[in-house]
């Protein structure tokens, strides 16, 4: 009899949440907004946050702010905007680092990437390449592994990021090669060691190498995508050089702790998405490196769960032991 004389109550409760979740919605933000983002400023992810932060302030009228929290392959930030409260003020703008790579990469996790988080939008992808310095004797993979063969140990490639992690031991594996793989904080830290020479190759994001190409400080050997890049076409893939089939594309979103509210989470998404309908954007992302991709929360959900299996897969593939 206590459990029934439960029901009116809980069903009260419930048909006022929905009354005021439209509410909570149109008032929202209440305060300023943080941004969080797991890269060092000047990256492409720092980039894009703060093109949709600046956005975003506009829309909403609030300060929207962007923090750098870099270390630990983006586990800090993802952490730091896990545990905050689901209320739309702590955001997180991320990649496949924290919520595809991380649980395959790391033998501890303080998070979990599906039940720890509301997904709110994919904005996009950042596609990389293999670079190397004009003065090293090389002008292609096939040449890089001859070279490597011939002079095992003396070389060494930086990353900034997981997919230049994955791809550095992936690379190593199929062509039974030894280089050593030198892990940085960020990409453009990577890349001024790169330019300065000392290390000869790297794997960078196209924001990062983009400028450095046009000048002619860094040589690009082969993009990580299947397919050939309509922004480099002239560089091959790795698919069609030294590593069959190897496909690998870095995505960017936005994310916010897990219990938001799903009117809040939606207009963030409409606002993203308008946003990046606008040519204008499209182009100036397109210039510094990101593909731009808009799905909403529902898509963005099931592609974020079918990404960590699929990268969890390929840090097996390569032979990758958790740190």
């Amino acid at each position: 009899m206590q459990r029934l004389g439960r029901i009116p109550t809980l069903t009260a409760f419930a048909v006022l949440a929905a009354l005021a979740s439209p509410a909570v919605a149109q008032t929202y933000p209440t305060r300023p907004v943080t941004i969080v983002t797991p890269f060092a400023a000047g990256s492409v992810t720092d980039a894009t946050a703060r093109s949709i932060a600046a956005h975003l302030q506009e829309v909403f009228g609030q300060p929207f702010l962007v923090e750098n929290r870099a270390g630990a392959g983006g586990m800090l930030a993802a952490s730091a905007v896990a545990k905050a409260p689901p209320d739309g003020h702590m955001l997180l703008i991320t990649t496949n680092s924290t919520h595809s790579a991380a649980p395959g990469l790391f033998k501890s996790v303080p998070y979990d990437p599906i039940k720890d988080f509301t997904p709110v939008a994919r904005i996009g992808s950042f596609p990389s390449l293999i670079a190397a310095t004009p003065n090293l004797p090389i002008k292609s993979m096939l040449e890089l592994v001859a070279y490597a063969k011939a002079n095992p140990g003396k070389l060494s490639i930086a990353h900034g990021n997981s997919t230049g992690h994955i791809t550095i031991e992936a690379f190593k594996h199929r062509s039974k090669i030894d280089i050593a793989r030198v892990p940085y904080r960020s990409n453009p830290a990577a890349m001024t060691d790169l330019i300065a020479g000392h290390v000869p190759l790297m794997v960078p994001d196209f924001g990062t190498a983009l400028p450095q190409l046009k000048v002619q400080k860094i040589r690009a050997l082969a993009v990580l995508t299947r397919e050939r890049s309509a922004t480099l076409p002239d560089v091959p893939t790795l698919h069609e050089t030294v590593m069959p089939n190897f496909d690998l594309l870095a995505w960017a979103g936005l994310f916010a702790p897990a219990g938001l509210p799903a009117p809040i989470a939606e207009r963030l998404a409409r606002e993203l998405q308008a946003m990046l309908s606008r040519p204008e954007v499209r182009d100036r992302l397109l210039g510094g490196g990101v593909e731009v991709f808009y799905t909403g929360p529902k898509e963005f959900d099931a592609y974020v769960k079918s990404e960590l299996v699929k990268w969890t897969s390929l840090i097996k593939e390569a032979g990758i032991e958790p740190e």
